[in-house]
């Protein structure tokens, strides 16, 4: 009925995901009849369930010649069909690791601190050591962990990207990282970025799509335009400092997807200043000269990441329920190359 090839191929590019994936192709003979594709994978994978399968379908791991597919696709008569089905990592122990930790405020109940640019926050694929996670449980001691992820992340409420900067809230008990969760999920905490973004942006706006995983590379995401992939993500963005070529924006998020602001930016033809994955890290907007080339080279050289801050964070506090709200400084190197755009052109419109 089919032939595969590689049945157990280790992804390890896991910092998004911290999942393993066993790569599938299969191909649908000649005289394969109409079959849901879940039907049809559970067919020639026995040990796999149809449960799994249908949760990879969802998530985007199902493609019928290249293009994702739902779990009640038809199969058809030679029909190529790949799966990356997500494996458990396996239990592993966590190591307290004294990694010092920026704490902007802390009580019995949470903490907030600033996370600086080249920290990854939790455990994964290669980063199972140097995490957020591992200094949380050498300062802290033990923390709650939600139930049902692959990988314990004791303490996190939600994450920040790797070379992203700025404030994280931290529940230090079970009641707290429940009660924090609650509010990240029904969109009631206050979270504003700070972005520097190609283009001149005049006006504020609104980016309103679905985020998923790019079918071409799972480790990028992009937008949809309607529900069937992805899920809902709304940003909000306000130009703050107008340079011409780059404008520094605050954005305020309704929804925490993977690189929410930086693929919402990057739909609308203005990418973050230096990103290397959403198209930023080259000269995107201004006049080619020699000098200006220079001075973007000499930019990135000090700002080699994506230009976004996480700079004020708010939220009611688990036990009291007094409103919180905390702002930060932007890091060095972003307000260094925010500098060296004031000099280089003298008078940036406001």
């Amino acid at each position: 009925m089919s032939d595969t090839g590689p049945a157990h191929d280790g992804d390890a590019s896991g910092e998004l995901s911290g999942e393993l994936f066993e790569h599938h192709r299969l191909v649908a003979q000649p005289g394969q009849a109409l079959l849901r594709v879940d039907k049809f994978l559970f067919n020639l994978l026995p040990h796999t369930s149809r449960s799994r399968l249908q949760l990879a379908a969802k998530a985007g791991y199902v493609r019928v010649e290249g293009v994702a597919v739902k779990s009640n696709y038809k199969v058809r008569p030679g029909d190529v069909i790949t799966l990356e089905l997500p494996q458990p990592v396996r239990e592993f122990e966590l190591i307290a690791e004294n990694i010092p930790l920026d704490i902007r405020y802390e009580d019995d109940h949470l903490a907030v601190l600033h996370k600086p640019a080249g920290l990854v926050v939790h455990p994964g694929i290669g980063n199972f050591t140097g995490t957020l996670v591992n200094g949380l449980i050498y300062h802290f001691g033990q923390l709650a962990s939600k139930e049902g992820q692959p990988v314990p992340r004791p303490g996190l409420v939600h994450r920040l990207d790797k070379d992203t900067t700025g404030l994280m809230v931290i529940g230090k008990t079970e009641q707290a990282l429940s009660h924090l969760s609650e509010q990240f999920f029904v969109r009631s905490t206050e979270r504003r970025y700070h972005a520097l973004v190609w283009g001149d942006i005049q006006d504020p706006g609104s980016v309103d799509n679905y985020i998923g995983r790019s079918d071409g590379d799972r480790r990028v995401q992009t937008v949809f335009p309607d529900g069937d992939y992805g899920k809902h993500a709304i940003t909000h963005y306000t130009p703050i400092e107008r340079f011409g070529p780059v404008t520094l924006v605050e954005c305020k998020l309704e929804t925490g997807r993977t690189h929410q602001i930086r693929v919402h930016m990057q739909s609308i033809g203005r990418p973050l200043f230096g990103d290397p994955v959403y198209g930023g890290a080259q000269t995107v907007k201004g006049l080619k000269t020699g000098k200006y080339e220079q001075f973007i080279r000499n930019s990135f050289a000090i700002l080699p990441r994506q230009a976004l801050h996480a700079k004020t964070l708010g939220f009611q506090h688990p036990d009291t329920g007094k409103m919180m709200e905390f702002d930060s400084e932007l890091p060095d190197d972003m307000a260094e190359v925010l500098d060296r755009w004031r000099r280089y052109l003298k008078a940036p419109t406001r």
